[in-house]
């Protein structure tokens, strides 16, 4: 073993401790960054010449194709950025998609907006304004932290729901009064709010409501048929 090998206290050194290549660096923030970075900036943060970042991006993005690798680099708006390689695009929608991004079904979407407009509700309120038994739907809703418990009614005793600060994540909006107006899309909702007021239980027809899909065969019977969730794909 060369001295040179040796530390003082006569260790080897540990494996990737001294000064980074100019390629491990450049992928190392590379693998950081949110937005593409360009060729200048890397020169100053890594102190090297422009023309050698240049030369070492090239060949970087070359030896990543070669490889066969899931992911590639390119030159885009004037920067640099790691890409998922197109042919393992559908894997990691997948991926992406499998359990994290479940889509509502109509049911679903209809009780979240009741709790959006009427918030803070009870589920009994929101199961009388749709004319549904909507408890299995609020508890799926609670699950994916779209609605959240708001307290309780002083006069029922009923715990009260609203919105969650996910759901607005999720809309991409930073308050609920980024919503359009309600009466666009749900007209002569406040007569059925003053009706659902007035009434402490519902009661559904053996068929279902007009209005909401037949359950199919073997399906969860009425009144938890809205606890359902639809994947993609």
């Amino acid at each position: 073993m060369d001295a040179d090998e040796v530390t003082e206290n006569g260790a080897q050194p540990a494996e990737g401790t001294g000064e980074p290549s100019v390629p491990a660096a450049i992928e190392a923030i590379l693998m950081v960054v949110d937005e593409p970075i360009d060729e200048v900036t890397l020169a100053q943060v890594l102190e090297t010449p422009r023309e050698e970042i240049a030369a070492t991006l090239r060949a970087l993005s070359e030896d990543y194709t070669r490889a066969g690798r899931g992911f590639e680099l390119r030159s885009v708006a004037g920067g640099w950025r790691f890409y998922t390689r197109a042919n393992c695009a559908a894997v990691v929608e997948r991926f992406a998609l499998d359990g994290q991004q479940a889509r509502l079904t109509q049911a679903a979407l209809e009780t979240l907006a009741v709790v959006a407009y009427r918030q803070p509700v009870s589920r009994a309120r929101v199961s009388a304004v749709r004319g549904v038994n909507c408890d299995g739907v609020m508890r799926t809703l609670t699950t994916r932290s779209l609605v959240e418990e708001a307290g309780v009614d002083h006069e029922s005793g009923a715990t009260l729901y609203r919105t969650s600060s996910y759901f607005l994540e999720r809309l991409g909006m930073s308050s609920l009064d980024e919503l359009p107006p309600l009466a666009q899309y749900l007209p002569d909702v406040d007569d059925m709010d003053g009706e659902a007021g007035s009434r402490e239980s519902v009661r559904v027809p053996a068929g279902g409501m007009p209005g909401d899909e037949p359950a199919a065969v073997g399906a969860t019977p009425t009144g938890h048929a809205d606890d359902e969730w639809t994947q993609d794909g």
